[in-house]
């Protein structure tokens, strides 16, 4: 498998010199099984077919031919949205070994994807996953190992770094990273992320104490379910859609939503290559298995520059990014004079590769990938992890260790269920 899946990287690499960038090599020739024309779509294996796996099925450019869940009904849920015929696998790693599969999607909760990403580089797979990266800092960090060490290409899927309009900004991230670099607001710069700059934190997204023990239902195999956590009697709330109130398996609404708001500041912040230095919190005292809410949440930079998560969104009239020569509020509105026609006379932030497909054929990095995206991820597991101590830390960002705080490193590498561990 691992001739198989070598030969592969290495004739796509060498098939892009004088070729399209929307040509697609036959899969006979990468490894695969039987004949399939140029013309024909790349290959993908779904991992978590609920509502989220589902909905990522029909990417232009790809085809679906493997599924994989742990829960039957969703198994046959996506067998009729598929429209049948498609193999379905119980147990992940039967589907990242499969010779049909160029592109292996993680769509599980966070819990399970270092695991699977690292299974799928392994097995030479090009990776789609889900956000946030992963539940850890340091499954963070083999993950990017992995993926440097087999060659795949990754895929973080949180988008807005590079396409659509960013929320409450109304504009493309690219237009406020220009004008960033500019450097007509100045430095350092204070982002606050609130929902009066259009971001709501889904608070809704908290666990529940207490939980009631239930039996499983048949058509789900609950221990497979949790593999890597702690085991803990079923519940009902505990799965599914709100896995994400519970610390052993996301970490509520910033875990939810965290990448989606965050990862852009870092790239427009030109952070991709370093974390915040400390980390203050202001929140309740979490419960010990069901994530709650806080107040506020501030990252510092070695430089000054700050990202603040408003929860209570006590910042009404906050500027979006502040500098000390300007200001940017929601809808991209300024306090500096005629912006549009000074920011025009500036040159365009460098292009990125934007299409993951691309990334597969020419074996060239995608716009949010392994490294930059295990820097935002980190950024979410910075606050749940000073959330969950409820104490402000500080963080050396090229080592990727808490500075003098032996219970925030515990929580950096977290031990795994057996037979799971990375």
């Amino acid at each position: 498998m691992k001739e198989k899946n070598e030969s592969r990287r290495d004739f796509i690499k060498k098939s892009v010199v004088g070729v399209s960038a929307f040509t697609i090599v036959p899969r006979f020739v990468l490894g695969g099984q039987g004949f399939l024309a140029p013309s024909d779509h790349l290959t993908k294996g779904v991992i978590g077919v609920g509502s989220m796996g589902r909905g990522h099925f029909g990417y232009a450019g790809t085809k679906t031919v493997a599924i994989c869940d742990v829960d039957t009904r969703h198994l046959a849920i996506a067998q009729k949205t598929l429209g049948g015929g498609v193999t379905e696998y119980h147990d992940f790693r039967d589907l990242v070994k499969s010779d049909k599969v160029d592109i292996v999607h993680i769509a599980t909760p966070p819990h399970w994807h270092g695991l699977m990403a690292l299974e799928a580089a392994r097995a030479g797979k090009d990776i789609w996953c889900e956000k946030p990266m992963t539940r850890t800092i340091g499954e963070g960090q083999k993950v990017k190992e992995a993926v440097k060490q087999h060659g795949n290409m990754f895929r973080l899927n949180t988008w807005f770094r590079f396409d659509a309009n960013f929320y409450g900004m109304n504009v493309p991230v690219k237009k406020i990273k220009k004008l960033v670099d500019t450097g007509m607001l100045g430095w350092p710069l204070k982002v606050t992320i609130s929902k009066h700059t259009g971001f709501d934190w889904k608070f809704y997204w908290v666990g529940k104490e207490n939980l009631p023990v239930q039996q499983p239902p048949k058509e789900l195999d609950y221990d497979m379910w949790l593999g890597p956590a702690p085991y803990k009697p079923y519940s009902e709330h505990r799965t599914h859609t709100t896995f994400r109130g519970y610390w052993d398996y996301d970490g509520g609404g910033l875990g939810d939503m965290g990448q989606h708001y965050m990862d852009p500041v870092q790239y427009f912040l030109g952070k991709d290559n370093e974390s915040p230095v400390s980390i203050e919190v202001d929140a309740p005292q979490q419960h010990s298995d069901a994530v709650g809410t806080w107040r506020r949440i501030t990252y510092t930079y070695a430089d000054g520059c700050q990202i603040i998560l408003d929860g209570e969104g006590k910042d009404e009239g906050k500027a979006y990014i502040e500098g000390p020569q300007g200001k940017l509020f929601r809808g991209f509105k300024s306090d500096i004079p005629d912006l549009e026609r000074k920011l025009a006379q500036y040159p365009e932030p460098p292009a990125q590769i934007t299409d993951f497909l691309e990334s597969v054929r020419t074996r060239e990095k995608f716009a949010l990938n392994e490294e930059n995206g295990h820097r935002s991820c980190t950024l979410i597991n910075l606050g749940l992890i000073a959330l969950r101590l409820n104490r402000s830390l500080k963080f050396d960002s090229e080592k990727q260790v808490f500075v003098n705080d032996e219970a925030a490193n515990r929580l950096i590498h977290q031990p795994m269920r057996g037979p799971w561990s990375i």
